[in-house]
């Protein structure tokens, strides 16, 4: 639990200079997926300082992952929004409302939830059409944010959100789905390249959702894309369970900590 937080801590930090650098990049063509964005943001100090947390953050996620239930890391990682809003409130001088600082605590509140309900990871090794899956849908975050272009600010802003999202959750199933990383076995696994894919399709995605619309709404569409699938694939086809008796709990702890971050989704922006 403590690598699920400590992961929550980077990514949340990271979000506040990656949404900095983004608004600071040239405007582009403003299409949905703008990979000439991303590499002009990449000239901003700010985007590499939080490229590297992300970094951090992606390692300690991987170590949750090979010992927690999906839902407990996905809860948590949509828990950084707690962290964002902190880091928010010092770097762009933003103010919390009781109502936010509610939400902060409703956030800890319902990890802490979580923590007490949470069984280990599932054993289940995940199918080989779940793994093609994985990847079918990252090729799918893809043709999404190509279409995103042509719609309105605020759907354009939720879709890329929802998008980045489901990126995301791929690289969460797909971690559990990597049972070996041995040569040549690995390179034979569609769930490493769902991986890869995924994770570059969801940086795409939610970089131009940080450019081009209200961050909020696809911060909001974020945290839903990224806990509520990959909660299910968990429990449906890994086995992810909860402690004995404890189910009402996590599943309340689940809602409780998603509420409380889309709460929050205002701290995506600067």
């Amino acid at each position: 639990m403590l690598c699920a937080l400590g992961s929550a801590l980077c990514y949340g930090t990271a979000s506040v200079l990656q949404a900095m650098a983004a608004k600071a990049a040239e405007p582009g063509s403003g299409s949905g997926v703008d990979a000439a964005l991303l590499l002009r943001a990449l000239r901003q100090w700010r985007y590499l300082l939080g490229l590297t947390l992300d970094g951090f953050g992606f390692a300690l996620q991987i170590v949750a992952l090979r010992s927690l239930p999906i839902y407990v890391v996905g809860a948590a990682l949509a828990g950084s929004l707690a962290v964002t809003a902190l880091v928010a409130s010092r770097l762009l001088h933003l103010r919390l409302s009781g109502v936010e600082w509610g939400a902060v605590v409703t956030v800890c509140a319902g990890l802490a939830m979580l923590g007490l309900a949470s069984g280990a990871e599932g054993d289940r090794p995940g199918s080989a059409a779940l793994r093609w899956s994985m990847l079918g849908v990252a090729v799918a975050v893809l043709l999404v944010g190509a279409f995103a272009g042509r719609l309105p600010d605020r759907p354009r802003a939720l879709v890329l959100g929802l998008g980045a999202g489901a990126g995301f959750g791929v690289v969460e199933v797909a971690v559990r789905l990597i049972d070996s990383v041995a040569l040549p076995e690995v390179l034979a696994n569609p769930a490493l390249y769902a991986l890869l894919l995924g994770g570059a399709a969801a940086f795409l995605l939610l970089t131009s959702a940080f450019a081009r619309g209200s961050v909020t709404v696809a911060t909001a569409g974020l945290v839903l894309g990224e806990t509520i699938g990959p909660a299910v694939v968990g429990v449906v086809w890994l086995g992810d369970d909860t402690r004995a008796g404890l189910a009402w709990l996590g599943v309340l702890g689940f809602a409780v900590a998603v509420a409380g971050a889309l709460a929050l989704a205002r701290f995506g922006e600067p």
